[in-house]
């Protein structure tokens, strides 16, 4: 593992500092895609980025990453944990404004990881949210029309489980069955159909 740059050091130290929080330890790894990624460890007090060549992404993800670092704990919600809410959104698109990331970029980046981001952006009314938002609406209805109908490939059949290894799958078409949907099939049963596009 690479030590972080000197820049992303001081970030950390001066959003850290702002905050009156700790510092996480800050793990580094380069590779040769533009966009980076990152993932905070809060049991262990790290922020770990896998930096790419973008350096203006580099900046956007280590600040996303430190929203995630100074945000509440995530609640559970519907069984999920919402690492992505609104008030997390609040407090990354601060830290972008405050650290020098131009709102068009915030958008951008964060929207293409992320496309909830825009709901919440709008929401927060952060300049061109609104128009990236609708942009992106257009873009699913024409992506959704150039898709050919669906064909059903299985018809309508009732769910037997059986177990393959560790899996669950339906007897008669082979689909894997897991999480919410094969609890409410072991306890009410239920029955599916096989499409393809």
């Amino acid at each position: 593992m690479a030590e972080a740059p000197d820049w992303a050091r001081a970030l950390v130290a001066d959003v850290c500092a702002a905050a009156s929080r700790q510092e996480p330890h800050l793990g580094w790894r380069r590779r040769r895609h533009p966009t980076s990624s990152g993932v905070t460890r809060r049991a262990s007090d790290a922020i770990s980025l896998v930096a790419g060549s973008d350096a203006l992404d580099q900046r956007l993800t280590l600040l996303h990453e430190l929203a995630h670092w100074l945000a509440p704990t995530p609640r559970r919600r519907r069984r999920r944990i919402a690492h992505h809410d609104a008030a997390f959104y609040a407090l990354a698109f601060d830290l972008y404004r405050r650290h020098g990331i131009p709102d068009h970029a915030a958008l951008a980046g964060e929207s293409a990881r992320y496309p909830s981001s825009l709901r919440h952006a709008r929401a927060l009314g952060l300049p061109g949210a609104e128009a990236a938002w609708r942009e992106r609406r257009v873009a699913l209805r024409l992506r959704r029309r150039a898709l050919p109908p669906a064909r059903v490939i299985v018809p309508e059949h009732r769910v037997r489980l059986e177990r393959d290894g560790r899996w669950s799958r339906c007897a008669v078409c082979g689909v894997r069955i897991v999480g919410p949907v094969l609890a409410r099939i072991r306890r009410r049963g239920g029955r599916h159909v096989v499409f393809s596009r």
